[in-house]
């Protein structure tokens, strides 16, 4: 059986989203664990086998699976029937892979970045500055309903959640906040928070 471990409130909230999403809540043991937060308060679980003590965690049987993305993209590898994710050999699967990479390599540092207002010209070279990285998803959100076209994907969930979890600590378009707002309204964020508590 597959273990997800999970803090409420966290990260790994928007891996409950993606669970609901599959239909496969029944099919994995969500097990919670404590992490620090922000605030001070909490601390690394013993019982969580992450090697940094963070979560999301996903156990299957002997593989172990950490990173939202890469949770993301192993589930919807493993439950394709629901379409949240293209499989190989078909057509958006380098849009998908590559969203779900491009929000852990870009989105969420230059985000934190512009968070806590640092600023420096190697880390934009690096990174992309936050405008950019606000138009490159308008560009796209402007167009189309969804990051992959006309359907909802990972991607989304995963993509969408700093703007949801931090609101206004966002700035976006008028297309980023309409792409947002069809996301927190699906059944499944709500369901996801009920689990949280």
């Amino acid at each position: 059986m597959l273990t997800l471990y999970h803090a409420p409130k966290s990260r790994s909230s928007s891996i409950l989203v993606l669970l609901d999403e599959l239909g496969i809540l029944d099919k994995i043991e969500i097990r919670r664990v404590t992490i620090p937060r922000q605030d001070g308060s909490g601390g690394r679980d013993p019982a969580n086998p992450h090697p940094e003590g963070k979560v999301p965690y996903l156990v299957n049987g002997a593989d172990h699976v950490r990173e939202r993305g890469a949770i993301m993209l192993y589930l919807t590898d493993m439950f394709p029937e629901a379409g949240l994710g293209p499989l190989p050999g078909d057509p958006g699967r380098g849009q998908y892979l590559s969203w779900l990479s491009w929000y852990q390599g870009v989105l969420e540092p230059v985000a934190i970045l512009n968070f806590f207002k640092i600023e420096h010209p190697a880390l934009e070279a690096t990174f992309r500055d936050y405008d950019t990285v606000i138009q490159r998803l308008d560009e796209v959100l402007g167009k189309q309903s969804w990051l992959l076209g006309d359907r909802l994907s990972a991607a989304d969930l995963l993509i969408a959640s700093p703007f949801l979890f931090f609101g206004e600590g966002m700035p976006r378009t008028a297309a980023i906040d309409e792409w947002a707002r069809r996301i927190q309204s699906r059944p499944s964020m709500a369901r996801a928070a009920g689990i949280d508590g």
